[in-house]
This record gives C-alpha cells, structure tokens and sequence, in this order.
C-alpha cells in the first residue's frame, strides 16, 4: 500500500515552529508579529478560508489585523488601503484574499503589495526572486507542496518532475522549485497530448490542474510519489457532496506515497502562510533598525 503523507501532521509541527518564533520575536520585539488580512465582499468560500487563517494565527502568536470590506470597494479605495498597510510599521505581512469582486482587477492589486510584505509570495518581485533563485517569499502552497515531498524523498537531484496545471499560483511556482532542487521537470496541463503516458515517466506527481480525479491510477508507475493539490465538490445524489481531489487515489496502491484530499496540501497551505509571516516579520523590523 502506498505511504499517505499527513499534511494534517506536518502542518502541526510547522505550525509549533511557528509558535516558538512568534514568542520569540514577540520576546526581542515587543509586539507580536502582525498580518492584515483584507477581505472584500462576502464570498462563502473565501470567509471559509479567513477564518481559519485568523483562527491559526491567534493559535500561533500572530497578530491578526482584519479588514472587512463590503462587495462595493472602488479599485482605488482598496489600493489606498494597501499603500497605508505597507506604510504602517506595526504590520509585518499583508494578505488580499482572492477572489475579488469582478469590477476589481486582481494583478494591479497584488503588484502594490511591498514585496517585503507579501506573504502569498505572488508579486513579481517575488516572482522574479523564485524564478532566479533569490531570497524572496515563496507562494504558500507550492512551499508546503515541497516540504511534504521532503518528508519521503530523501534526494531530488535528477528525479523526474511531473507538475500537472500551470497556474501562476501553484503549477509554475513549484516547477521552479523543483527545478532549483535539480529535479527535471515537466510541465503539463489538462491540454497536454499524451498526458497520461508523460505522467508515467514521472518519479513525482504534482497535481494542480483543479479537474476532479483527472490522474487515473494507471498513470502513476509503481513507486511513484503523488501530491495532489487538487479540492473539488462534487455533487452526489440527494443533494449531498463530497470533497476530492484531482487524483483518484483509491487506485493508486501502488504509489510509494501519496497525499490525502481532504488532509494532504490545504493544511499546509496555511502553516506555510504563518512561517512566511514569520519571515516577513524578521526581515521587515532588520530593514527598519538598519
């Protein structure tokens, strides 16, 4: 049977790290670090999801800053909003959660976020820094993609990549992780001719294409690791849903290991968010004493 890697698990003991440098920032600082969290209109799921990041934050020392903002923000308001976040010395990491409503352009919002204190890591300066090598704030769940990786291969040099999706925020981000890893990497997506022979040859599995159980069981050869960063609900008879991912991974027994849906990448996607907070936050009070 394949090796099932907790995200559950691992997000614990990041999440305990995180704590430690919290207190311990807190004790050399004064203040705890701090993360503004903006959220503009009602989206079911994105109140989901900033409830928890605030419930995690709180659980690890983090001070978390909420700004609630209804569905009819101007662009331009909410621009003003982050140049008086990046302004502001008390806040360490800003956080827009995506989507935002239609009328708000997305790309111009993020590219305002200071680098220094973008902790989803998707800036272009962040981007670039990734993409060359540079230290700068990786995308949360490509890093907790890696860290899960890390936990059942001990070596990545020379391993064959397969990274599935092309999304700036999980498919290309992790592909250049891999690759600065000395992985050789192949990227696919679910237009790609052959995808199921190319995933064959692959010694890793990244699957992010957001297509619910695309990768069949005999595309994965015997040994192979399978990350499935994939959520998706799927309706059932009688009104009810279920949750999986893009993975059927109920036909992969032969894998080496794979990662759960639910359970698997989305826990680390949040501890990843914390530590990057923790960063943000070391870096941004040296940059203000230098």
């Amino acid at each position: 049977m394949a090796r099932i890697i907790s995200g559950t698990q691992i997000a614990a003991e990041l999440g305990m790290q995180v704590a430690q440098d919290a207190a311990r920032f807190h004790a050399e600082r004064g203040r705890a670090p701090a993360l503004a969290v903006v959220l503009v209109g009602d989206n079911p799921a994105s109140e989901i999801y900033v409830r928890r990041k605030i419930a995690q934050c709180r659980k690890s020392g983090i001070t978390s800053l909420e700004h609630r903002l209804p569905a009819s923000l101007s662009q331009a308001d909410l621009l003003a909003l982050i140049t008086r976040l990046n302004g502001d010395p008390a806040v360490d990491g800003i956080l827009v959660q995506l989507p935002l409503p239609a009328h708000i352009a997305p790309v111009p919002v993020l590219g305002a976020i200071a680098p220094g204190k973008d902790v989803d890591g998707f800036h272009p300066v962040n981007v670039g820094r990734l993409s060359t090598g540079g230290e700068g704030l990786v995308p949360c769940t490509p890093l907790g993609c890696m860290m899960l990786i890390d936990t059942v291969v001990d070596d990545l040099r020379g391993k064959h990549a397969v990274v599935i999706g092309k999304s700036n925020i999980v498919g290309k981000p992790v592909a250049m992780l891999l690759l600065e890893r000395e992985c050789t990497v192949t990227v696919t997506h679910i237009a790609t001719q052959g995808l199921p022979d190319i995933a064959r040859r692959a010694d890793i599995i990244v699957a992010a294409a957001g297509a619910p159980l695309l990768v069949r069981g005999d595309w994965v050869k015997p040994g192979a690791v399978v990350i499935d960063v994939g959520i998706n609900r799927i309706e059932q008879p009688g009104g009810k849903a279920r949750i999986v991912g893009d993975c059927a991974m109920d036909e992969m027994p032969h894998a080496g290991a794979v990662t759960p849906v639910p359970g698997g990448v989305g826990p680390m996607t949040i501890a990843c968010l914390l530590a990057n907070t923790i960063k943000a936050a070391i870096r941004h009070t040296r940059s203000a004493a230098a």
